[in-house]
């Protein structure tokens, strides 16, 4: 049976870390590497925990989503569209004019560098587009 992490008075931090240790395979240390590396490359990321269940990284907006599957972690790039992505991280969402996601499998290596321009870009995007409004 699947647990559910139930949203409480803790900090959306507390939550995530509680949902990677649920996960107990895999999926959590992709996601504990996928957190590591965007709180390394936009000190400034907020974490969220929101539609029950997906932990959020923001920055003057959403940066990304780091949603856990059966058999993939998905992160999900708000802005992903308007991003360039020279090392081609991108593999997922691709049709849209938004969004665009990296769906890592297991066994997958998370190219680290490319992995943290990609966040610092969709940071530099929101906040051009804050300072826009």
């Amino acid at each position: 049976m699947r647990k559910v992490t139930k949203v409480t008075n803790e900090s959306a931090s507390e939550i995530i870390s509680q949902r990677i240790q649920e996960l107990g395979d895999w999926r959590g240390d992709r996601l504990a590497e996928i957190r590591k590396l965007i709180m390394e490359a936009d000190p400034n990321a907020v974490e969220e925990w929101k539609w029950i269940g997906t932990p959020i990284w923001s920055d003057h907006g959403g940066l990304c989503t780091g949603e856990s599957y059966k058999a993939v972690v998905k992160v999900t790039f708000f802005k992903g569209a308007s991003l360039k992505d020279p090392s081609r991280l991108f593999n997922s969402s691709l049709e849209g004019n938004t969004r665009r996601a990296i769906d890592f499998h297991e066994g997958d290596k998370i190219n680290a560098r490319a992995f943290k321009a990609l966040i610092r870009a969709a940071a530099a995007k929101n906040i051009a587009d804050w300072k826009d409004r």
